[in-house]
């Protein structure tokens, strides 16, 4: 059952990865109130260093970045230190590990931010469908956020920049900047959620502008081939949706993340979850103009992960879902094993049950 395109090596930038598996970042919430790692959290990734690549659970880069209870941030030095157990665990294990950086922008509760925090976004729109849940009050309404000012956008790049930083000190291998499902850097790049007039809206490189220089101030500060970002065409969560002149946004983003060299695309389509699929020809088209490694993800299966390997539509397959409750996700694959079915009730609560004790 073992011999696959999907168990061979590859060479990511400058690190090789003993497979061509992914593990997809995942929000956990096992992180304390203040949003520092806690030692679990070694326990769960060494257990799944066996992908090629882990990518972690969105992590803040900022106090105003971190949108949700619990999950962890990399913007102070109690939260480098914790998390260099993680890192450490699964380099003991032969694996990677890139962090995933996360601002969630407009998605969040002043429940859930520290003191002094304030919920900021391109336009002061709230996702009006979307709510929020907070561990004092349950799911609340998103309240409107404040609209970035110039000074506002050139402190997040700053930050997202410095966040970096911190996970290389953490010992990660990179960052992944996620620029999908309906957080800060999807929210400039998609017009529902990004109304300005200035430099930072208006047009597609407008939209474009801030995910660009952030993509940029990171890659010149660790290394274009320590960044990764990833992308979500055709919007599925958090009131971001599909909107005219997508396919030449994807374009443009995709040449000129290309140009910058950054060492991955990740390219998710959520429509294993209910929502319509990325059309084939916008992934190859994101494909041939980044011109570099992408990562596709999105309900795969070995058989799936295979095919499109084999249609080269991507060089990396991330799994998701199925890294939850199977931690040896890919001897299982090789064997033909059946997996375990994760529990939904504790995808987000504190402690060991459905995170570590499977």
């Amino acid at each position: 059952m073992s011999n696959s395109i999907l168990f061979e090596a590859f060479q990511l930038g400058r690190i090789s990865l003993k497979n061509k598996v992914v593990m997809a970042p995942m929000t956990r919430s096992r992180a304390d109130q203040d949003h520092v790692p806690t030692d679990i959290m070694a326990t769960y990734y060494q257990q799944r260093a066996n992908a090629g690549l882990i990518i972690t659970e969105g992590t803040a880069p900022s106090p105003n970045g971190v949108g949700y209870a619990r999950i962890p941030g990399i913007y102070n030095e109690q939260q480098i230190a914790a998390w260099k157990p993680v890192t450490e665990a699964v380099h003991a294990e032969g694996g990677k590990i890139f962090m995933q950086l996360m601002h969630t922008g407009r998605v969040s509760h002043p429940l859930n931010l520290p003191e002094g925090s304030t919920i900021l976004a391109p336009s002061a729109i709230a996702p009006a469908n979307t709510e929020m849940y907070t561990d004092q009050e349950g799911s609340q309404p998103i309240p409107t956020p404040k609209e970035m000012s110039i000074e506002d956008i050139k402190e997040a790049a700053n930050e997202y920049v410095q966040a970096a930083k911190n996970a290389i000190t953490a010992g990660f291998d990179g960052v992944e900047l996620h620029a999908a499902n309906g957080y800060l850097l999807e929210q400039f790049i998609n017009p529902g959620s990004n109304q300005r007039t200035d430099a930072y809206g208006d047009s597609i490189d407008g939209r474009s502008k801030f995910v660009l220089e952030v993509a940029e101030q990171t890659a010149d500060a660790i290394g274009a081939d320590k960044v990764g970002i990833r992308l979500s065409p055709g919007g599925a969560f958090n009131d971001v949706n599909p909107f005219e002149g997508q396919e030449e946004t994807f374009k443009y983003l995709a040449q000129a993340l290309g140009k910058l060299k950054l060492v991955y695309v990740h390219l998710v389509d959520h429509s294993s979850m209910g929502t319509p699929a990325v059309p084939t020809s916008l992934k190859e088209l994101i494909r041939d103009e980044f011109g570099g490694t992408i990562i596709i993800s999105g309900g795969y299966t070995r058989e799936s992960a295979e095919t499109d390997l084999a249609k080269k539509l991507g060089h990396l397959v991330a799994f998701g879902r199925p890294y939850l409750a199977n931690p040896n996700l890919v001897e299982k694959i090789k064997n033909g094993d059946s997996l375990n079915d994760p529990n939904f009730d504790t995808f987000y609560t504190p402690g060991e049950v459905g995170y570590t004790d499977y």
